[in-house]
């Protein structure tokens, strides 16, 4: 089995994967953007982490990271 037909077979899992992951990272991203204060009074540390560390990044920020206004 070449890895062609591998990426073939995973397929179905991936696709749902990166789905949730982008839409996780742009809900993310969108509530950073529109909040006034975060927890740690840095955004461009928050943008790094939820970009950089793929689901777990913008899961720990909506868990941790927001403030209440």
């Amino acid at each position: 089995m070449n890895g062609f037909e591998t990426i073939k077979e995973m397929l179905p899992f991936l696709i749902p994967l990166a789905l949730l992951q982008i839409a996780l990272m742009v809900i993310a991203l969108v509530d950073l953007v529109r909040r006034k204060r975060v927890k740690g009074d840095s955004k461009i540390l928050w943008v790094v982490l939820i970009v950089f560390i793929n689901i777990i990044g913008p899961i720990i920020y909506l868990l941790l990271g927001r403030e209440e206004e």
